[in-house]
């Protein structure tokens, strides 16, 4: 809980003043939309380096001489289609084809700082921003085409990168030729006036993603893409386990190899050569001896010693008298839920690719965070902060796991230890070994009804996951909700890991709903509506009803239809799957999923439906076959053949519904639809064959043994 917490907080930033003159040098000529740190014009006095906000200096977009424009933002893709919906905004704010703007993302040296990409918060806290940018450079264009064109202002509109009188289209001008090959600088200094959503041309349009087809061909480029002459590969001694220390290393075995270069820094030791099968077979060839820890504990007792040592307990949503409400509840009912350790498993393993020439460090990587990489190389070499670059690449996935960037780290140490350009790309063990895991989590329910089928009270325990999707939109007049952590408390790294806690969670609380449900004999539909008020959401479920045709009854019905509702980062998401249980083997077939989102303003529905069936597909592991095998520090599981991702066997059909509401603000839909599908799942399998899961993954071995 504790590193999730960290994780979420916005940091206040050690960013260095960029030099104005230098910066636009870099850009080259036309129109230059600039902003103050922090806010693009929105903030006054001071930003949020602490500098006076005039003295900062950064760009969100250039319209270039040749009329294209370049949009540049400190965001990156890794898969959730920013570098299509950002396109999105800024064409048809600034009036362009999408077509014209190319994407400029995750550069330092170019690219306005971001805290980074994570937390869904890319549509609704940056899409507003890149808008607003290109507002301003429209307005510009009206002014600066008034004065060429010798007509009022309000006589002109901008199209398809044109201005043109209303009452003479011959007399029009381009962007192009208004810049004219000067440039421009104009600084945003007041909120501009956004368009409304019925004057929208390409936002809310479904898009196909801008970079599928160079993704398709292999031309898009990755961390790991990177070539550069003379490059050498690493492979770094890895100690067994985790917390072990090194006591002893012998490298004469290698010292001697053609090609092989051995590159040493205290307990810090690597090969590098001209292949990664070469350095991989000289690293084998070192000798080593460690001191590993004692273990504390294993993947069949841990859940036991997190919840002795998770002792740091916190309040986070309390009314009424639970205490009281319980004795007064005409049922009691007490569950526990566990969830185990979950690994990011993307396709792409933590990679970087360094240079270091003239004091300088140039690095491509895969990180969701490269202004925090840049710090950290930074802080780790002893480098002033304009001495490393960043450089952007695409990256094959994050989902919170390339929050945290040691194989950076590592790739710039040996790239200045050595003088050599050095590539680091893990491999799975190695993923597999760093990977900051999603935590195991316990979650304690004790819940009463009313004869009238009213929930009463709901007394919340949770254990290692925090609060992210546990308060409660249901009505319930008595509620007490705890958190429970400790520092340190887990045998190896756990972090952020797409919607953090939350899957935990909402497994949890919609698993008891539905058990409270069938006790009362009610179809789990009917018992939700009766225990809620909130509009969103039950606007939300009904959608969801409706496209699954689904008929109110109660379970177990021997139909395998279970329902979930859940609530991140503001948006709702209701989804009914259905599933068929073999009652021989235990295993689980989910045949079909219904996702309804309540999102607000949708900027590109193609790509919105395309990260809900991610989430879905990705959520479908986390629910039935994704288990991290370990004894303490020692990490059993090191690939896909011991750590089952969903296959495309296990995939069903996935059908969506997105809320129409494009008058409200964006909201992110990378994260929330991945939160129900534990929930979905379980109350499904309930109702298929009336066995009740209370541990992630839902395995076939849990399924028989619930069945009995």
């Amino acid at each position: 809980m504790t590193v999730v917490k960290n994780m979420l907080k916005r940091k206040k930033r050690s960013l260095t003043r960029p030099d104005r003159r230098e910066f636009l040098k870099k850009l080259g000529g036309g129109l230059i939309i600039t902003f103050t740190v922090g806010s693009p014009g929105f903030l006054k006095g001071k930003s949020s380096s602490g500098s006076n906000a005039s003295e900062d200096f950064n760009a969100y977009l250039r319209i270039k001489e040749d009329g294209r424009v370049d949009c540049f933002s400190g965001k990156v893709e890794l898969g959730q289609g920013a570098y299509t919906s950002l396109a999105q905004v800024l064409a048809d704010e600034l009036e362009v084809s999408i077509d014209m703007v190319d994407m400029v993302m995750g550069d330092t040296e170019l690219c306005p700082y971001d805290a980074g990409t994570w937390g869904s918060m890319t549509t609704p806290y940056h899409d507003p921003l890149v808008r607003a940018a290109a507002a301003t450079a429209r307005e510009v264009l009206l002014d600066l085409a008034a004065q060429k064109l010798k007509v009022p202002k309000t006589q002109l509109k901008a199209n398809e990168g044109m201005i043109f009188d209303k009452k003479d289209k011959g007399n029009s001008v381009t962007y192009a030729s208004l810049t004219n090959g000067q440039k421009i600088i104009k600084s945003m200094d007041m909120m501009p006036q956004l368009k409304k959503s019925s004057s929208f041309n390409v936002i809310g349009k479904p898009i196909l993603r801008r970079d599928a087809l160079q993704k398709v061909k292999g031309e898009a480029k990755y961390a790991g893409d990177i070539y550069l002459d003379g490059m050498m590969h690493a492979r770094t001694l890895r100690p067994p386990a985790h917390g072990a220390d090194l006591i002893e290393v012998d490298s004469s075995a290698v010292d001697s190899m053609d090609g092989i270069e051995v590159v040493r820094e205290g307990d810090f030791f690597a090969v590098l050569a001209k292949s990664p099968e070469e350095a991989q077979r000289a690293i084998v060839k070192v000798k080593a001896k460690w001191d590993v820890p004692d273990s504390e504990a294993d993947c069949d007792c841990i859940f036991s010693y997190l919840k002795e040592n998770a002792k740091d307990k916190e309040t986070f949503e309390e009314k009424g008298n639970v205490g009281q409400a319980s004795e007064n509840a005409d049922k009691n009912y007490i569950n526990t839920f566990y969830d185990s350790y979950k690994a990011h498993a993307s396709i792409e393993t933590h990679s970087a690719t360094a240079t270091f020439e003239n004091g300088k460090m140039t690095m491509w990587v895969s990180t969701q965070t490269p202004f925090g990489t840049r710090e950290a190389v930074s802080k780790a070499l002893n480098l002033k902060l304009e001495k490393v670059h960043i450089k952007s690449s695409f990256v094959g996935g994050g989902f919170g796991g390339k929050i945290y960037n040691d194989q950076a780290i590592e790739a710039a140490r040996l790239a200045k230890l050595s003088g050599k350009q050095v590539q680091v790309v893990w491999t799975r063990k190695e993923e597999f070994m760093y990977d900051k895991f999603r935590p195991a989590a316990i979650v304690e329910i004790k819940s009463g009804l009313t004869d009238s089928g009213k929930i009463n009270f709901w007394d919340y325990n949770v254990y290692c996951a925090g609060s992210r999707g546990a308060k409660l939109f249901y009505n319930v007049p008595n509620i007490k909700s705890v958190t429970s952590s400790g520092k340190d408390i887990h045998p190896f790294g756990t972090g952020a890991w797409r919607a953090p806690g939350n899957s935990s969670n909402t497994f949890a609380r919609e698993s008891q709903i539905d058990i409270m449900a069938a006790k009362a004999g009610m179809d789990p539909f009917k018992f939700r509506l009766k225990n809620m008020t909130n509009e969103r959401v039950i606007r939300t479920l009904k959608a969801a009803i409706k496209e699954f045709g689904y008929i109110p009854q109660k379970a177990p019905s021997g139909r395998g239809w279970g329902i979930a509702l859940g609530e991140d980062v503001n948006v709702y998401v209701a989804m009914i799957a259905g599933v068929e249980v073999d009652r021989l083997t235990g295993k689980v077939q989910v045949e079909r999923v219904v996702c309804v989102q309540d999102m607000g303003q949708v900027v590109n529905p193609q790509g919105t439906k395309l990260q809900i069936e991610g989430g879905i597909t990705m959520g479908l592991g986390y629910a039935l076959t994704e288990d991290l095998k370990f004894d303490w520090g020692d990490i059993k599981t090191n690939n896909f053949d011991n750590y089952e991702i969903t296959r495309f066997s296990m995939t069903p059909k996935i059908e969506t519904v997105l809320i129409d509401d494009m008058d409200s603000p964006p909201l992110g839909g990378g994260e929330p639809a991945i939160v129900c599908v534990g929930a979905a799942v379980a109350n499904a399998i309930f109702d298929a064959c009336g066995a009740r899961l209370y541990n992630m993954p839902m395995t076939p071995e849990r399924v028989l043994a619930a069945m009995g």
